[in-house]
């Protein structure tokens, strides 16, 4: 068992909606990342998604609300849920979720990461 520092990972790299593993909790895998501008419209069929803002402010688009998630706040979203991550400055991330949670969901295009980093 080790520590994991934060801000630590989160300075091992700069780069903008490329999820890397930090842990694994059962059958989850803990990732950080980092985003800048909006994502794209996506939902998990089989994954709920939980988001936690370590650094900035991230808002969650879904088709008929937005919520705002603050540093030291989380965000839940359930599977089957379509949202977009949208980040107006640079925001830090936690993400825990099932290992099988693709970072795009149901969508595939350039932005979908297939082999994940561990830092």
């Amino acid at each position: 068992m080790q520590t994991i520092n934060l801000k630590n990972k989160f300075s091992l790299f700069s780069d903008y909606a490329n999820p890397r593993v930090i842990g694994e909790v059962n059958d989850c895998q803990v990732k950080t990342v980092k985003l800048k501008g909006e994502f794209i419209w996506h939902h998990h069929d089989n994954e709920d998604e939980l988001f936690l803002v370590v650094k900035g402010t991230l808002r969650m688009k879904f088709r008929d609300r937005e919520t705002v998630v603050r540093e030291g706040e989380l965000v839940i979203v359930p599977r089957g849920l379509e949202h977009c991550p949208v980040a107006d400055e640079e925001v830090h991330i936690v993400l825990i979720e099932p290992k099988s949670t693709r970072n795009t969901g149901n969508i595939t295009n350039e932005r979908t990461v297939v082999q994940l980093e561990q830092i």
